[in-house]
């Protein structure tokens, strides 16, 4: 259920946002609205987005520098910060499940891992250390009901096995929760090895 249920903050108190950074990882020629993005759908913003990763040359022509990463837990409460969804200063949201790309990049020697959140209002594409640090602040829960879970799939795996009808999308009376891409369902190329049942 990609976004589907994002919430506010609630009572949970969230630690004040951390002073803005200078320093940002030196951008590929693509800005957020390169990609197909559907609010509330990830899951299928994120295959997109491998996708044209792959397609313009910043992921390597099969995508095996790319893993796409479904975030997590059995209470379906995943505590997000700068997060576009938010309507609070710091970003904060609790989705039931949220979704991103990591690019993994070597270059002599030189480690630069991405992240890729079309949903995120950090740099597009964010340095792995500044996303976990800003918008994951791994400290924060700790071992409470909000520890998130994370599934990492290889991206060529995932492009070949996702497959989605969006029924997860609907509610009991069969009305969308929220209103549904334009484009066709996305159909699996081989095996659905991957539902939208998220399981942790």
């Amino acid at each position: 259920m990609a976004d589907g249920r994002a919430a506010g903050g609630g009572n949970l108190s969230p630690p004040p946002p951390p002073p803005p950074r200078s320093a940002e990882p030196s951008n590929p020629p693509l800005g957020t609205s390169a990609f197909t993005h559907t609010p509330y759908y990830c899951e299928e913003n994120v295959y997109l987005l491998c996708k044209e990763l792959i397609r313009s040359g910043i992921a390597d022509p099969a995508g095996t520098n790319l893993y796409v990463v479904f975030i997590s837990n059995e209470e379906k409460k995943v505590p997000l910060w700068y997060q576009k969804a938010s309507h609070t200063n710091d970003g904060f949201v609790i989705w039931d499940y949220h979704v991103i790309c990591i690019q993994s990049r070597r270059n002599k020697g030189e480690v630069l891992d991405l992240v890729w959140d079309l949903d995120s209002s950090l740099p597009f594409p964010c340095s792995f250390n500044q996303y976990v640090s800003d918008a994951i602040r791994p400290l924060s829960f700790g071992e409470s009901i909000y520890r998130r879970l994370f599934r990492v799939i290889h991206a060529p795996i995932f492009l070949r096995s996702f497959a989605s009808d969006r029924s997860h999308m609907k509610d009991h009376a069969g009305n969308w929760i929220e209103l549904p891409p334009k484009y066709e369902t996305i159909v699996a190329e081989g095996i659905r090895l991957y539902s939208l049942t998220i399981s942790v």
